[in-house]
């Protein structure tokens, strides 16, 4: 298994802005945006945090599996954070609604990263 230590890295910054950026929606701007905004703060939260534990996942996957699609799969785990989450956040933030338009690219990184990790699975059988 090769170093992973920027992945660790990039997942416990991830973690830590993931649950900073849940308490500020909790508490912050409840009574800043509408209960609609604050849904789609919640969403970003709850992807980027989900995400973020699955980086953590594939670092403990290395030995077992595809090494080059896993790091593809969290190269694109990254960008869906920062694609879906950080334009929902800039969205809720700024109320400029085209970045909604956006948002669906990180949502196909997502897909993606997952496809990855199939495809990561496959190519080596897990011992």
């Amino acid at each position: 298994m090769t170093n992973f230590s920027a992945l660790i890295r990039g997942a416990a910054i991830s973690g830590f802005i993931g649950v900073g950026a849940g308490a500020f929606g909790a508490h912050g701007l409840k009574n800043l945006v509408d209960s609609a905004l604050l849904a789609v703060w919640h969403t970003a939260v709850l992807y980027q945090l989900i995400h973020t534990l699955a980086i953590l996942l594939l670092i403990g996957l290395a030995s077992h599996v595809n090494e080059t699609a896993l790091r593809w799969a969290g190269r694109l785990f990254a960008a869906g954070i920062v694609i879906f989450s950080g334009s929902l956040y800039v969205l809720v933030l700024t109320n400029i609604k085209w970045l909604g338009a956006i948002t669906p690219i990180g949502g196909m990184c997502f897909l993606a990263g997952w496809l990855c990790l199939a495809l990561a699975a496959s190519k080596t059988a897990i011992r």
